[in-house]
């Protein structure tokens, strides 16, 4: 009897862990679709939203833009997980769009930007500068980076120096020796485990422990950043340490240009739960 009960056992669980496979493979993919999007930008705010795939290097990379092309540009990139849709409150924000171009990315491995494959830092940033590219204007183009979006557009920055007029790193993870040694992550990156991790979050976590050892590289450019760079952060951040900002300011002593907005209380989730001091900000750079 005793044998029969371990036989089901087995079996159960095989089952059960085939079914989680297949069901995390297809649920929190953290995306929405081009034409929920464009409907959704339509009835809330009469706002047309663009899409666009760049192919670069057999790479898909997908993004939106709103607003007129003879304005400066305001490109946003998002955390981990995450999507373009990250930001569709400034892209759809009427004071922002007098002002502001807005682009928002998904970046390499999220959204419909060859979803599911962790992409390095260095390769993310020099794919989503070609869209940068691409879309170039002969305008200033503002970048602002949120969570581990905050390395991608320093190290955008960092290959293009000349080329972006601003940084805005909110809650950026930058900083090597801050970041948290997590060893539980490299079961989920480098063995059969990662298939257990459900939608967007695999290649998050993959992405995640690529970027720990890459902060170290980034770290040898910051002398080239001599545009405006603004540090934005919750001094209550669970996720990203507050200490990244004054890593970056240390970074960045050589550059007159810094500014530091430390918002009390406030936690990881910063762009949707202070849009009105992360807005005013944005609007500052609308002269420069």
């Amino acid at each position: 009897m005793a044998w029969k009960i371990k036989r089901r056992f087995k079996w159960g669980l095989l089952f059960f862990v085939t079914a989680w496979v297949i069901f995390a493979q297809s649920c929190m993919k953290f995306r929405i679709d081009d034409k929920s999007a464009g409907k959704e930008f339509e009835e809330k705010k009469g706002i047309s939203v663009h899409f666009f795939t760049l192919k670069e290097d057999g790479v898909p990379i997908h993004y939106a833009k709103t607003g007129s092309d003879t304005l400066p540009t305001l490109f946003f990139v998002h955390g981990s997980p995450g999507s373009w849709d990250a930001f569709k409150i400034y892209m759809m924000d009427s004071v922002l769009l007098k002002q502001f171009r807005i682009i928002s990315v998904d970046r390499p491995g999220f959204g419909y930007s060859d979803f599911g494959t962790a992409y390095h830092l260095p390769y993310q940033a020099l794919l989503i500068n070609k869209i940068a590219e691409k879309e170039n204007n002969h305008k200033p183009v503002h970048l602002v980076g949120h969570s581990i979006g905050g390395p991608v557009i320093v190290q955008m920055a960092q290959d293009k120096p000349v080329y972006f007029s601003s940084l805005t790193i909110l809650a950026g993870s930058i900083s090597p020796t801050d970041e948290p040694k997590e060893y539980w992550r490299y079961a989920f990156t480098y063995s059969p485990l990662k298939w257990l991790m459900p939608g967007a979050f695999r290649p998050s976590n993959d992405e995640i422990v690529y970027f720990k050892k890459e902060l170290y590289q980034l770290d040898k450019g910051y002398g080239q950043l001599l545009m405006p760079v603004t540090f934005i952060h919750g001094d209550k951040d669970k996720f990203v340490t507050v200490k990244n900002v004054d890593y970056g300011k240390k970074k960045l002593a050589h550059n007159p240009k810094v500014k530091i907005i430390i918002i009390p209380g406030a936690g990881h989730f910063i762009p949707w739960e202070h849009f009105d001091i992360i807005r005013d900000h944005l609007l500052t750079l609308a002269g420069s």
